[in-house]
């Protein structure tokens, strides 16, 4: 593509000059692994290819020492501490989080945190957070001291940890969290990591190494968390990193930018002293540039703020097709769990569909056995032209208060198959925007996964198309009391459930101040910009 900024930010348009991240990388190679259980087998291969000298560093929001990343090992603790015996730099922060009893992970964390440190390697539980938020980041960087041609890394929304590590079967992993009663006892889980190669793999290095050298305590202004590590000997300070290793040279067709969320916070990071909101600004310049088709997976899907960006585009163009993959119902039961979630995505939903009539289409997914599937995937395609896999989800949250990571690609090659130029804008269909899209819908549909069915879906219109048809078959089959042979197929059509106004009462003000808070600065929520 002859002029990438047209669809991505320049580092002027990031808004945080205080980082030294670039606009933009190119020559990269970018590979979308579908499933915990086809990244953690390619985790294995990657980590288990380090030598002495080499360097692995990780973020998580949650991790779990004892999950097996394949049938029979290694545990996520075993394949990082075998990488330190080796003489591998291991450093990690991982979110210091709240108690496993609130379903969260501080318990989990600290074991890793634990494990890691006893086999050689560092691990920091960050606390660096606004209130009532998180470092929601899952990354995985890979760097060879010898061969930077080797380098890779591994970001969007998979954690290390327990509950991930399924696959396109959907039966769950083996391991699992405790969820919402319709999810079963082993909670089915879709989700999506990206594999990168090349000089994208050096702005991710220094993502990393932006955290970890940020001179704020970990337990910045959390006294109790202080005092505990104290008595514990937990480490408290971050040891310095080695020397930056040089960018991997170009291997692959693919820009690739690294859009990040950073809450404003007191004290300020070094790196982002007023926040970086890189995610929602990058989302934003590609939404508003949508003809045709977005094609949307993610874990929540609510806001005012982020719903009124897809309504704008609907409005705007007449031909666009808004389809949207979320969960059927909130991963933890009770109304505290569900109420204020279903407020935000009745009210997200509901400004969409007025915005852009009957085309406005939202699914959600179960496996053959009917089991709901949770969706926790955060991917965003744009015309076959642009696309996205991170860890941030379509809520102001995710785009203004926790930290958050994303990775964008714009592939120079054009895709021969028709169309060819689905906006009609000239910027053409992108092989992988479209390949991402395809592989999803292949599964999500139950179409052959060589891709023998794709004619089919190349056409935006004609994928909506085949998506009512498939999920209208299916919606009818479970309506008629599941008689007869199951319809091919696994999406819904997603109902979001419209509450009382007595519950709205109190389900409300808590959507918006715990669930979907917002971290932007003052002034940028009073000029209503990111």
């Amino acid at each position: 593509m002859d002029v990438p900024e047209q669809w991505l930010l320049t580092a002027e348009e990031r808004g945080n000059p205080a980082t030294t991240l670039p606009g933009w990388t190119e020559g990269n190679l970018a590979e979308p692994l579908l499933h915990g259980s086809t990244y953690f087998a390619r985790l294995i291969e990657e980590v288990r290819a380090l030598n002495a000298g080499d360097q692995l560093f990780f973020t998580d929001w949650r991790g779990d020492p004892d999950e097996l990343l394949r049938d029979g090992g290694p545990t996520v603790a075993e394949l990082f501490t075998e990488a330190v015996k080796r003489g591998v730099c291991v450093r990690g922060l991982v979110w210091r989080s709240h108690m496993d009893r609130l379903s969260l992970s501080k318990e989990a964390n600290r074991a890793l945190d634990v494990e890691i440190e006893h086999g050689g390697g560092e691990v920091i539980l960050d606390q660096r957070i606004r209130r009532m938020g998180s470092h929601h980041q899952k990354l995985v960087v890979l760097r060879h001291d010898e061969d930077p041609s080797r380098d890779v890394a591994f970001v969007g929304g998979i954690d290390l940890c327990h509950g991930r590590r399924d696959d396109a079967d959907h039966h769950g992993d083996p391991q699992p969290v405790p969820m919402a009663a319709a999810y079963g006892r082993t909670p089915p889980w879709h989700d999506v990591q990206l594999q990168i190669r090349g000089p994208a793999v050096h702005v991710l290095d220094t993502v990393f190494r932006e955290r970890w050298d940020d001179p704020n305590s970990p337990d910045e202004d959390h006294p109790l968390a202080w005092i505990h590590d104290k008595l514990h000997r937990a480490r408290l300070h971050a040891d310095p990193l080695p020397p930056q290793l040089p960018p991997p040279p170009e291997c692959g067709p693919h820009f690739v930018q690294n859009l990040r969320t950073y809450p404003a916070v007191r004290p300020p990071y070094a790196f982002a002293p007023d926040g970086e909101r890189s995610v929602a600004r990058g989302y934003t310049k590609a939404i508003k540039r949508a003809r045709r088709l977005i094609y949307l997976e993610d874990q929540y899907m609510w806001s005012a703020e982020v719903a009124r960006l897809f309504a704008e585009a609907l409005s705007d163009n007449p031909d666009l097709q808004l389809v949207v993959v979320v969960p059927r119902v909130p991963d933890q039961d009770g109304a505290l769990a569900e109420r204020p979630q279903y407020v935000g995505r009745w009210q997200a939903i509901e400004m969409c569909r007025r915005a852009g009539k009957g085309r406005v289409h939202v699914y959600d997914v179960e496996n053959h056995a009917g089991t709901p599937v949770y969706v926790h995937a955060k991917v965003c395609v744009v015309d076959d032209t642009w696309a996205s896999v991170g860890s941030d989800n379509f809520n102001r949250r995710s785009w203004t208060h926790d930290s958050e990571l994303s990775s964008t690609v714009l592939d120079t090659t054009r895709d021969p198959r028709g169309p060819r130029d689905p906006a009609g804008t000239g910027d053409g269909a992108r092989t992988f925007a479209r390949d991402l899209r395809l592989a999803l819908a292949r599964e999500h549909l139950d179409l052959d996964p060589e891709g023998a069915d794709d004619d089919a879906l190349l056409d935006p219109g004609r994928f909506v198309e085949v998506l009512r048809e498939r999920a209208g078959a299916l919606d009818a089959w479970h309506e008629g009391g599941r008689r007869g042979p199951r319809p091919p197929g696994r999406l819904r059509s997603h109902k979001p459930e419209r509450l009382r106004w007595t519950t709205r009462l109190w389900a409300t003000p808590a959507y918006r101040l715990l669930v979907d808070p917002d971290g932007r600065p003052l002034r940028m929520r009073l000029k209503k910009e990111f």
